[in-house]
């Protein structure tokens, strides 16, 4: 017979909690008690708001709470449920959660929709199982999931690059099938940027801060070039991957931003227009899970929502952390090579390691290091995306995934040594632009520290659990053993970054090798040494972050200003930037106000580009103001001379903005030799000053003193070409150095005319790095005193800077960039901007100043006329 039984329609009890003890497939008795709490709160305040936010801490069963939630509503209301997992593997793993553990019987939906089993979509569309899948899956230009009744978002905070990227173009200039659309567009922006980020944009510049640089196409010149852009994006993006992207955002272009850096150009919105996609919009409730949802309103600004009821952490869950992690931070004791050789050891020594880095790159590099000197397998993020199952079960095994710093669990004695290997801060340029330009970093506090606990804490997922933690890189070790920040911690991280920190200085490997082994063993040992950790927990407490409740609470106007924006409604859209400006009042909120000024002068030049001439006022009002709401943004200054040509104090502003260019510049190489010892910035530093001495070395540590001063600086080696050149701005300094000159020689014709003959190669020869406008300087350093007639007449132009006074210049300069440094903690921090800028101009090492000076010493006054 082919008839199926019918089973009857069943009654939901009165909470989600009551329904796991129906499931007889169940491993365990019953929910926990802090479990029970959550869902009965959800039932009893939450069954009917439309966005609702349920925080969970790692360990404490959020994947049950969330699933017995989507159960109980499919049964109770014969709703279409669709759980949504940041990744394939999480998908994967939730589902066997499922039907291994909770004894649920769902569905998962991974890869492409013509894929899906006709059994599978039959048992979800007729509300018969809860379907698990991808944020990808509901976040596409076809959705199969379009009519869910309820969306549960798992792992929230993971959620803004994969939200976000649905209304993202991002044009890579290193992938081939998008360098014509790339170059294209950069000639378009070109006219309306300066050379040297042109040059960045086009890849053509080389410096150290080439791979963090970020800038912006300004509203008021994006209006202007609007159809142009538009109709190089209609021709270029057809039949290409960026088709989809740039087809959801064309009729929205002047409400996006364009964001230029050295990797490619990146057009998107400012908060995801998530009301326009009717898949998630319009179901009647979506819920978000997430460890740490944060207080500053970074949910809604990550999905695009006014508001979302949250139901806090369970009591209690907020006095102790989840599991034993010991930090270990080789680089406060070990230089590079020998941090390499403690991580082989430490993989040599772990049954099961994980390794997190931030890159493809890294990956190959640290994998090939793996083959090539340990007896281990590798495995990838590939192998362990259906099952870990045959990681879990191996022995000597290593897995190194890039660019996944959340999702990947190994609990309990799945794997006890996590090594990550730098994690990025900023993870797209628009973060990086709010970030290094704008100085708003107090905006994305919450984002990154989430960002950090989510990394650390792969291997640590329940109370029993204990874990190595190995930090290496650039910006992580930095960011995790600066005691300045660590008050923002949860008491229990507090106290593991204090030992783990402590327990790394002044060790050599066997010591780091010596103590993991004493943690792994997990003995009496480590349980006397543990007691020092949990008497740091105990007498740390946690600081909120500065400005939060302020956040929080503009974060309903932010989403209404880009609503507006969407709809193309500018009056409202300025209305909304202004509420938001009205509750930004934190002094250390300027940076984020500023920006907002910005805003409501764009949105204000749109109004006017749309008819109500009424707003050209407000839109020089808001633009000046945002100049003056943060001195330490070279970017709004400029802004704002561009929108009020000729104004009075324009000379003043521009040279502030170019000491401002130049401390972000400052900023960027002091971040990048790190801040948490000295190493690295002493190497440099000694690399320069001995460099100076050295006849051999000298024009290459010319060109990094330069560098480390802020200034764009380059050499060129070929026949004809001066020494090394700094520029910033539009102004240019190209040096001819005589260093190896004796103090009594005579400086001959020749030297003269190559000296005086630099501005004309520059223009000739690197225009592409020299703006159109630049004044540049030539200016010789030598010992020598006396010049033959025959030079003279060249020496007209050139400036003198006499070899002993050039160095002593140098040695004070660096000694000032050491006395800043001792003060810096991350870039974009304003007020060590603005104190680093009027040292530098107060002690004359600021381009303005140094090229004031050098205008004073021309050479042919100043050496003595020595006829041959």
């Amino acid at each position: 017979m082919a008839f199926t039984k019918i089973t009857p329609k069943t009654v939901a009890p009165a909470s989600p909690d009551l329904l796991f003890r129906e499931l007889p497939r169940r491993k365990f008795p019953d929910v926990l008690p802090h479990q029970q709490a959550m869902m009965q709160r959800y039932a009893a305040e939450a069954e009917g708001a439309s966005d609702v936010a349920l925080q969970l801490p790692t360990g404490s069963g959020k994947t049950l709470v969330g699933l017995l939630i989507a159960e109980w509503r499919r049964r109770k209301n014969k709703e279409k449920i669709v759980y949504l997992c940041p990744t394939r593997q999480l998908v994967h793993q939730a589902v066997a959660q499922a039907e291994q553990k909770y004894g649920l019987a769902v569905v998962g939906f991974t890869g492409s929709q013509r894929d899906y089993s006709a059994s599978d979509k039959a048992k979800y569309n007729q509300g018969d199982c809860v379907a698990i899948t991808t944020y990808s899956s509901l976040f596409n230009t076809n959705p199969y999931f379009s009519d869910a009744d309820v969306i549960i978002v798992d792992d929230a905070h993971a959620a803004e690059n994969y939200v976000a990227k649905m209304w993202t173009l991002s044009i890579d200039r290193l992938d081939h099938s998008h360098t014509t659309l790339h170059e294209v567009l950069s000639s378009i922006f070109e006219p309306h940027i300066d050379s040297t980020s042109y040059t960045r944009m086009t890849g053509e510049w080389d410096s150290p801060s080439d791979l963090s640089w970020v800038d912006k196409i300004p509203t008021p010149v994006l209006l202007d070039i609007h159809d142009e852009i538009v109709s190089v994006l209609d021709t270029y993006t057809k039949g290409t991957n960026l088709q989809y992207s740039w087809g959801l955002i064309r009729n929205h272009l002047r409400s996006c931003h364009v964001y230029l850096s050295f990797s490619g150009i990146v057009i998107r919105p400012i908060i995801a227009p998530t009301w326009d996609l009717p898949a998630f919009n319009n179901p009647k409730q979506r819920i978000y899970m997430s460890a740490t949802l944060g207080e500053g309103g970074d949910l809604e600004r990550l999905m695009g929502r006014k508001n979302i009821l949250r139901l806090p952490v369970p009591d209690g869950w907020d006095l102790q952390g989840v599991g034993r992690r010991f930090f270990m931070f080789p680089s406060l004791s070990l230089d590079y090579e020998q941090e390499i050789q403690l991580r082989r050891s430490l993989l040599k020594k772990a049954q099961r390691s994980l390794v997190l880095v931030p890159s493809d790159r890294m990956k190959n590099e640290i994998s090939e290091d793996i083959n090539e000197h340990l007896s281990l397998t590798v495995f990838s993020a590939e192998d362990i995306e259906q099952s870990k199952e045959d990681f879990i079960k191996s022995t000597g095994s290593v897995a190194v995934v890039a660019n996944r710093y959340d999702g990947i669990d190994f609990p309990g004695d799945e794997c006890r040594l996590l090594c990550i290997e730098g994690l990025p801060k900023a993870v797209n340029s628009q973060e990086r632009f709010f970030m290094s330009r704008m100085g708003a970093n107090i905006l994305f506090n919450e984002r990154i520290q989430t960002r950090v606990l989510q990394a650390i804490g792969r291997c640590t997922r329940s109370l029993e659990d204990y874990s190595a933690v190995v930090v290496t890189g650039d910006e992580l070790p930095d960011y995790l053993s600066d005691p300045r920040r660590r008050n923002y911690f949860h008491p229990e991280l507090q106290a593991e970054l204090w030992f783990g920190v402590e327990q790394s200085k002044d060790k050599d490997i066997s010591d780091f090798e010596d103590n993991f082994d004493v943690f792994i063993e997990n003995g009496a040992t480590w349980e006397s040494v543990n007691q020092m950790i949990v008497d740091q927990r105990n007498a740390s407490i946690k600081t909120p972050f500065p400005g939060i409740e302020q956040l929080a609470n503009a974060v309903k106007y932010e989403v209404e200003y880009q609503m507006a924006m969407w709809q193309q409604d500018y009056t409202e859209a300025v209305a909304s930037a202004e509420s938001v400006i009205g509750v930004l009042t934190d002094s250390q909120l300027g940076g984020y106000r500023a920006l907002w000024e910005y805003l409501a002068g764009s949105a204000a030049t749109l109004a006017v580009s749309a008819g109500n001439a009424a707003f050209s006022v407000k839109a020089l009002e808001h633009y000046a103001t945002a100049k003056k709401a943060a001195k330490g943004i070279p970017w709004l200054v400029q802004l704002s001379q561009q929108s009020q040509p000729g104004m009075e104090g324009a000379e003043d502003d521009g040279n502030n903005a170019l000491v401002m260019f130049q401390v972000e510049k400052i900023e960027a190489i002091l971040s990048s030799l790190g801040t948490r010892h000295d190493r690295n910035y002493s190497q440099r530093e000694r690399e320069i000053l001995e460099g100076l001495n050295d006849d051999s070395k000298f024009e290459e540590s010319h060109k990094l003193l330069g560098e480390h001063l802020g200034f764009d600086a380059g050499k060129i080696e070929i026949d004809g070409s001066p020494d090394p050149w700094w520029q910033l701005g539009d102004h240019c300094v190209v040096f001819e150095d005589h260093a190896n000159a004796n103090e009594t020689s005579t400086l001959d014709t020749t030297k003269a005319r190559q000296a005086a003959s630099h501005p004309a190669w520059m223009k000739a020869n690197v225009p592409s790095c020299i703006p159109k406008n630049v004044e540049i300087m030539p200016v010789l350093v030598t010992p020598v005193s006396a010049a033959s007639s025959g030079a003279m007449p060249h020496l007209v132009s050139v400036s003198l800077w006499k070899l002993p006074d050039f160095k002593k210049w140098a040695s004070d300069a660096m000694l000032t960039i050491r006395e800043l440094r001792k003060t810096f903690i991350e870039p974009g921090d304003l007020v060590w901007r603005a104190e680093a800028a009027s040292v530098l101009q107060t002690r004359g090492f600021d381009m303005v100043s140094l090229t004031a000076y050098l205008k004073s010493q021309i050479a042919r006054y100043l050496l003595v006329e020595r006829k041959l």
